[in-house]
């Protein structure tokens, strides 16, 4: 469904106005970066997945 480097959306958006992400590390946890302020969050897969919204764009092989 989602893969390294792909841009996703979460269901609330970032304090800092956007609500792009980008997943930084996959594992046990994932970890996304803003694009919009480069904050970086790191989250259970349980919880990420509770809390994804949708798949925005692919990354490029």
């Amino acid at each position: 469904m989602y893969d390294l480097h792909d841009i996703v959306e979460m269901k609330k958006p970032h304090p800092c106005g956007t609500n792009r992400w980008e997943i930084i590390r996959m594992g046990a946890d994932i970890k996304i970066q803003c694009t919009g302020c480069g904050h970086i969050v790191m989250m259970p897969r349980r919880e990420f997945d509770h809390k994804l919204k949708k798949l925005l764009e692919k990354a490029e092989k």
